[in-house]
């Protein structure tokens, strides 16, 4: 997430590019991803474009300049998995969503690193990229923009990206504090330039604040 910009470069809503995200779902591309003016409304393709299962095993984010674990997150075996999670009635987009509850200081860290683990089918991928928009209400905060490069078929990969944070003002810190899971993101994967997932995320930032404490 970034420093916010002045009001007047804000990137808000626009019917616009909304219209044209309706006409193209079936083919999105990066650029049109690139350009929305704020977060995706809905998931923009389903589980069943993960044409090279892709599966991801673990999550950590850190702080690099202490090195203290910030989040971690690790997938079950699949055997350890009831058999009530495989029945008719599972969310297909169960897994896709992350809530995140931070501390205040996380606002103030400068770089953080996100280290993620997968596992790839029986299909190599030519070009795995990611692109993660993060916006604070309708306001577009930082686009990152990151590629995995080539994986092989039946790999397990571990990747880890480099976050860079700007100084955020304190007006913005203390409305992001205030207003819980308001600070939210898309990831967008693409295999070979063609949408294959879709996860989302939102953040709070008020861990370890009781609600008295809040002017």
């Amino acid at each position: 997430m970034n420093k916010h910009a002045p009001s007047s470069a804000c990137i808000r809503s626009g019917d616009d590019k909304k219209g044209d995200l309706e006409r193209t779902e079936s083919s999105i591309r990066p650029e049109l991803l690139l350009s929305m003016p704020d977060i995706a409304d809905r998931y923009l393709c389903g589980p069943e474009d993960n044409i090279y299962e892709i599966d991801f095993t673990r999550f950590v984010i850190r702080d690099l300049e202490s090195g203290d674990t910030l989040f971690e997150i690790v997938k079950p075996p699949s055997d350890s998995i009831s058999s009530e999670d495989d029945s008719d009635t599972e969310d297909p987009y169960s897994g896709r969503f992350v809530r995140y509850h931070f501390t205040p200081r996380f606002l103030m860290l400068r770089q953080i690193g996100a280290t993620v683990d997968f596992q790839v089918g029986s299909k190599p991928i030519q070009k795995f990229r990611m692109i993660e928009r993060h916006f604070f209400k309708d306001i577009h905060l930082k686009t990152f923009d990151f590629d995995f490069g080539y994986c092989m078929a039946n790999s397990k990969n571990s990747c880890e990206h480099i976050y860079e944070f700007p100084s955020l003002s304190p007006d913005l810190i203390d409305e992001m504090i205030k207003h819980p899971y308001e600070t939210r993101s898309d990831s967008f994967y693409f295999a070979d330039d063609k949408l294959i997932m879709h996860n989302k995320a939102d953040y709070a930032f008020d861990a370890g604040i009781s609600d008295n404490t809040l002017p």
